[in-house]
């Protein structure tokens, strides 16, 4: 059976036709796989547990499904999503792994990141992301008010916004280097990750040995999901209508 993953889905609100097809996604591919990871970013923003965004509580419940019927489900923290924890899990029934994690494909070592980590050249985004990720600052931001967290949340995602348009887009594409040092501390000859929006498939060589990097695309225009089985990895598209 296939193994699927995808990234950068972004659901939320305003989000109704990505959402649309996510569910689609799951009822007629992820239904007949394995597994599904989820590389980060499947929301757009999620200001913890007790989210009430009726479409993340959508799909939530259709990955609640997903589980209940055998099929195993993983998630990756995001850039934008974070502050997922036990209560998503039970919503859910995915299983929250670390980032990075390995991950043992049909016997071979495959490193899995939302791939944020990897985009060292964006320093103000690097400096950001150390702040955020800190279990002081969370429990600090989950103690606030919902309502606070969300006016919160929008302004984090406008300020988002202006850093994308002044920055050079290269710089907030990975780092060759810090791409190379995962390679070797992972000790892994294959990284799939999301975050860029720059789907594809680099082959490159690290110490002399071939390896690959495969980019999984986001979900704004159309779906995108990396297929895995048999040995082949298969990026894939779904037109939207």
């Amino acid at each position: 059976m296939a193994r699927l993953f995808v990234s950068d889905v972004h659901l939320g609100a305003g989000a109704e036709a990505a959402t649309e097809q996510f569910l689609s996604f799951l009822r007629e591919q992820a239904v007949a796989a394995e597994a599904l990871y989820i590389l980060g970013d499947l929301f757009e923003a999620w200001v913890g547990d007790d989210d009430e965004e009726p479409g993340n509580e959508r799909v939530c419940r259709a990955l609640r499904e997903l589980t209940a019927g055998g099929v195993a489900c993983f998630a990756l923290h995001g850039n934008r999503d974070f502050l997922l924890g036990a209560g998503f899990c039970e919503r859910s029934g995915c299983r929250l792994l670390p980032d990075p994690v390995i991950a043992e494909l049909d016997h071979e070592r495959v490193l899995l990141t939302h791939g944020d980590a990897l985009c060292t050249d964006d320093r103000p985004y690097q400096e950001l992301r150390s702040i955020v990720r800190a279990r002081s600052w969370q429990q600090r931001f989950l103690a606030l008010p919902r309502s606070h967290r969300e006016l919160l949340a929008d302004e984090a995602r406008a300020g988002s916004r202006r850093h994308t348009a002044r920055t050079v887009p290269n710089i907030m594409d990975v780092n060759d280097v810090a791409v190379t040092a995962a390679f070797r501390a992972a000790r892994v000859r294959r990284i799939v990750h999301g975050h860029t929006h720059r789907p594809g498939v680099h082959e490159l060589q690290v110490d002399g040995q071939p390896a690959q990097r495969i980019v999984l695309g986001a979900w704004y225009e159309q779906g995108s999901f990396l297929r895995y089985e048999h040995g082949r990895y298969e990026l894939r598209t779904l037109p939207r209508h």
